[in-house]
């Protein structure tokens, strides 16, 4: 039996507890707790060096904490060894925020870059795993052999996403995948990460600046401050949290204008400041039309 049918819903895909990062005398994380149960969309949200990109690298093992503990998968990632963290990344997926696809490789040779990598797949099996990857990302497989240099920005993401996804992973980290992105590329990608999550039975980790992406995929939404998660649970309990980074974040007007996208159900549970500043908008909307 699979490591993945073994795993009950539900069970901690992620586990951090009491971890603090610094970088010489800069702090970026003291005492965080942070856990990600298995099928969840979390959102990690923040200021600019709050540490989320530091935070996920630590999780990936791409950096070690100066204390504290992180388990991925109920395993101690500080006392894998080698074959057992080759091991845990296989079953793990990165989108970089810009693709971060090797320039001098077609497209199929990106994507097939992380099956070469755990040995020699035949060559047939290896063309139909990438181009299914590839169609699965929404990108048609005409592109696969050009080179990312003739890529717009979307099919870059795209590109970059059928690369997280070629080995089957159970946790995908994505780092602003929607960044750079026009409306409409924005939208799609939105769509395809949900359809990938549910299609996949994926654990999701998102880091985002991206409100619209966030309430539209969030389970929850943890929110980094102060070296610390300061509150981790469905959007519109957290837009509720009394402290003033959060009442910025969620509560000023891009905040509020995403936050009325949220199901009438979810809705009803924001704080009256939402409600009261969406009612403002559109009163200040329909005065405006009627002037014209």
């Amino acid at each position: 039996m699979s490591a993945r049918a073994d795993e009950a819903i539900g069970d901690r895909v992620i586990e951090v507890r009491d971890l603090s990062k610094r970088y010489g005398r800069n702090l970026i994380h003291q005492h965080l707790n942070f856990d990600v149960q298995r099928g969840e969309i979390v959102s990690l949200v923040g200021g600019s060096g709050s540490g989320k990109t530091t935070l996920v690298r630590q999780i990936l093992g791409l950096e070690q904490p100066t204390s504290g503990t992180i388990r991925v998968f109920g395993q101690d990632i500080a006392r894998l060894d080698t074959s057992a963290a080759r091991q845990l990344r296989s079953r793990t997926g990165m989108l970089f925020q810009r693709g971060a696809l090797f320039s001098s490789l077609s497209v199929f040779d990106n994507v097939a870059q992380p099956v070469r990598e755990l040995g020699r797949v035949p060559p047939g099996l290896l063309r139909d795993i990438v181009m299914l990857k590839l169609e699965m990302a929404g990108l048609p497989g005409r592109h696969a052999l050009k080179m990312p240099a003739a890529l717009s920005g979307g099919m870059i993401k795209r590109a970059g996403l059928a690369r997280a996804i070629v080995l089957e992973p159970e946790l995908l980290v994505l780092d602003e995948p929607t960044a750079g992105l026009d409306p409409r590329s924005s939208d799609e990608v939105v769509e395809l990460i949900a359809s990938l999550h549910r299609a996949l039975g994926l654990t999701v980790v998102l880091i985002t600046h991206d409100l619209d992406a966030m309430v539209a995929l969030s389970t929850r939404v943890a929110v980094l401050a102060e070296h610390r998660v300061l509150a981790a649970a469905p959007v519109e309990d957290v837009a509720a949290v009394d402290h003033p980074f959060i009442r910025e974040y969620f509560l000023g007007m891009r905040g509020r204008r995403a936050l009325q996208a949220l199901p009438p159900q979810r809705r009803a549970k924001l704080p009256p400041a939402a409600f009261e500043a969406a009612q403002i908008n559109t009163t200040s909307f329909t005065v405006n039309q009627e002037k014209r």
